[in-house]
């Protein structure tokens, strides 16, 4: 049994729904399906959340509207009998509409940040709640045994709304409840991907992303035997192919590789996506929908094919550098536990770290509580605040191991001069800190080194037409 996720950019309009309804149908076994929102869907309701909280109910109403519209007229281009399907979205948009209208009350009323995030988690499942519908009525329409399941009857959270952190044993009950019994008679599951709910019954979402861990968990519960991601790559590529135009897809990664990649910012796998199928010994495949016979990348623990032991090359950013210097950090025990404690309080993790005599050097995200935290280290260190930089990292199992791997690192950068190097302590990532304006260039003369090609994106910018 397979469990397929199909993502955003899958489910965009009635041709693509045809598409992925095709792979579903040449699958042997009855697989579970798992639904991302059609096209830009969520980034359209959160704005709607947006508005109805400043009050702006006018533009929220109209952005609902125009979602409904395109839904119903990708029904109507979808379907033969568009009955069914007409009543359920209608209903949708109802149960949307008072949704804003709590947020539109809420905003004369200075709702607090619970409430909020608890509509807004309710409002933006809608997206994943009309792909289910709409895909689940047109497998019907072909005649295939299709049942949708409400991913709030499996997929059951903490609550903390927007980054929702799932229960997998109650997860492993329900699956086999609401879903196993399903496929064990040939029925097709639809469900929604990034959707769960709380202890009370309550909406929650995973985090942007979260369709991927979705699939993974209900993968996992099912002891499935391949957890396929559909998206509009043909694999995880070897870069940002938007910033390196020659950028390949990878044929093998094993998970801690793939893991790595996606802390690193790849865009294909949610961070998170990765762990409960490896615990299984479950593989993964990435895939391109429109081009199913095309490359695809498989994630397992076999060992990686990658040239050189370098796999691929992944960015991240903006993030923020702060080097905190101190005399008391001289031969004293305890101080660093003493300052990575304030950021534990202040919940602010830290990705990279180098240390000297007297200073430490780290990375957090742009968005971080920087003027909490330089408040709360008065007394402790001075904090030099570094904005506007990115990590570009070289991924690969063993690179330590590797020949020369720094070396021709360091030289395919110059003259860009990185803020920070780190030589990540598991052997499967180098990392260097540079501006943000460097941060392409870097990742192209990169690649050209590890992977010998040139820069041949239009959009190419090098290092010395920034500087």
């Amino acid at each position: 049994m397979i469990v397929m996720k199909f993502g955003g950019s899958s489910l965009q309009n009635a041709a693509r729904l045809q598409k992925v309804a095709d792979l579903i149908a040449q699958v042997e076994e009855a697989p579970c399906v798992v639904l991302s929102a059609m096209g830009d869907t969520t980034n359209r309701l959160v704005s709607i959340a947006t508005m109805a909280g400043r009050g702006e109910a006018e533009a929220a109403n109209a952005l609902l509207d125009d979602i409904f519209a395109d839904a119903n007229r990708t029904a109507s281009e979808l379907l033969k009998d568009t009955t069914t399907a007409t009543a359920a979205l209608q209903q949708l948009q109802n149960d949307a509409s008072m949704l804003v209208r709590a947020f539109i009350r809420d905003a004369d009323r200075a709702a607090d940040a619970l409430r909020t995030a608890k509509t807004t988690d309710a409002l933006v499942a809608h997206g994943e709640r009309i792909a289910t519908l709409l895909l689940t009525e047109h497998l019907r329409e072909r005649g295939k045994k299709t049942e949708a399941v409400d991913a709030r009857d499996v997929i059951l959270t903490d609550a903390s709304y927007g980054k929702a952190k799932p229960n997998r044993g109650a997860i492993l009950q329900r699956t086999h409840q609401n879903i196993g019994p399903h496929l064990a008679h040939g029925t097709i599951v639809v469900t929604q991907g990034y959707v769960g709910s709380a202890p009370d019954r309550t909406t929650t979402t995973l985090g942007r992303g979260g369709s991927d861990w979705s699939a993974a968990l209900l993968c996992a519960a099912l002891a499935g035997d391949e957890l396929q991601i559909w998206t509009d790559v043909e694999g995880i590529l070897t870069c940002d192919p938007r910033t390196v135009a020659d950028a390949r897809p990878i044929t093998h990664l094993t998970p801690e590789e793939a893991a790595e990649l996606a802390a690193f910012g790849a865009r294909v796998l949610h961070p998170a996506t990765i762990r409960p199928v490896v615990d299984k010994g479950i593989p993964i495949t990435v895939r391109h929908t429109m081009q199913p016979d095309g490359a695809f990348t498989r994630i397992d623990k076999e060992a990686s094919d990658a040239p050189g032991g370098i796999a691929a090359l992944a960015s991240r950013g903006p993030i923020t550098v702060l080097t905190m210097t101190s005399r008391r950090m001289l031969d004293a025990s305890g101080y660093l536990a003493k300052l990575f404690q304030v950021f534990g309080e202040l919940d602010i993790p830290i990705d990279l770290v180098t240390t000297a005599e007297v200073s430490v050097a780290c990375t957090v995200e742009a968005d971080a509580p920087i003027e909490r935290l330089v408040i709360a280290l008065d007394g402790h260190a001075h904090v030099e605040i570094t904005e506007e930089c990115a990590i570009v990292a070289v991924i690969g199992d063993g690179l330590q191991d590797t020949d020369r791997v720094l070396e021709r690192a360091c030289r395919a950068l110059n003259p860009i001069k990185p803020r920070m190097v780190s030589f990540g302590g598991n052997s499967r990532n180098l990392s260097f800190v540079v501006r943000t304006i460097e941060q392409d260039a870097a990742l192209q003369r990169l690649h050209e080194e590890f992977f010998g090609t040139s820069r041949t994106n239009p959009n190419d910018t090098t290092f010395e037409e920034i500087n």
